[in-house]
């Protein structure tokens, strides 16, 4: 069946069961249209499809979050905080409760300054697929003036990052995207966009997403990590794995790159020719 043939009525009923329930009600609905069209086209039936993109969901969303995100508390949390030490030590607090960022603490105090500390001249940031990530500005060593633009697919927590930019008072904001659909929109070329162990996520949704998102993003340097070690805590090879994966996307691509290794995860950063026109 193709997704043409399938009536909008029918994907809208999936829609309406997914975000009916708690632990999907802020995700984008765009996102959840298409991961139905999809599933719907494959001839299950809405039941089934239901629960086909719930598990999608679980896979790229939820499984990320140590138990039920809480986006009001943490602004509290952080909006009451007072000292650059006091700051980051909640910044850690809020972090740990994304199993992504909290896999990158024990190396936050060098990460970003290994990664961006040798980059001048960086005036915009793209965070895509963000998760809780712009929570580590503190350590980022961005000028005050540089732009940062996260984007991720919850909308309640696109709220709670686009207060703490303005909490921050970085120049920027958050926004909902739904990267199946490519990688979003720039006026001007980015300086450095950031693809931090989203790839794989992506990949589980559309093998070929990362390699349209690198023809794609309008970006002078990519910075692109993959985890060293399962949701689990398990290695098993993870790491080689994901550096033939990154040869494969790189193929035909006369980029600069430099590799980095991190306990959590290694990182790609990718000096591209020139931004595209």
């Amino acid at each position: 069946m193709a997704p043409a043939d399938i009536a909008p009525e029918t994907v809208g009923e999936v829609v309406a069961a997914v975000l009916q329930g708690a632990k999907y009600a802020s995700v984008d609905a765009a996102l959840i249209a298409a991961l139905a069209s999809q599933e719907l086209a494959k001839g299950r039936k809405p039941k089934d499809a239901i629960k086909e993109v719930k598990s999608r969901l679980h896979q790229s969303v939820a499984a990320y979050h140590a138990g039920r995100p809480d986006f009001a508390a943490w602004r509290e949390r952080l909006a009451q905080t007072t000292g650059d030490e006091p700051l980051r030590a909640a910044c850690r607090e809020v972090m740990a409760m994304h199993h992504s960022t909290r896999e990158r603490l024990p190396s936050l105090d060098t990460f970003y300054a290994t990664v961006l500390g040798d980059l001048s001249g960086v005036r915009t940031v793209l965070d895509l697929g963000c998760g809780l990530n712009p929570l580590a500005l503190p350590w980022m060593g961005l000028p005050a003036t540089a732009t940062y633009l996260a984007c991720d697919v919850d909308h309640a927590q696109m709220a709670l990052l686009g207060w703490w930019l303005d909490f921050q008072q970085q120049p920027g904001r958050a926004f909902v995207c739904n990267l199946l659909d490519g990688a979003p929109h720039t006026e001007d070329p980015v300086d450095v966009a950031l693809l931090l162990k989203i790839v794989p996520c992506l990949e589980q949704q559309d093998r070929r997403l990362a390699e349209r998102l690198l023809d794609q993003l309008n970006a002078r340097v990519l910075v692109i990590s993959f985890p060293a070690q399962s949701l689990g805590g398990r290695r098993k090879g993870m790491v080689d794995t994901y550096a033939r994966r990154m040869d494969e996307l790189l193929a035909g691509r006369p980029w600069r790159v430099d590799r980095f290794d991190f306990p959590s995860e290694v990182v790609f950063r990718l000096f591209t020719e020139q931004a595209h026109e």
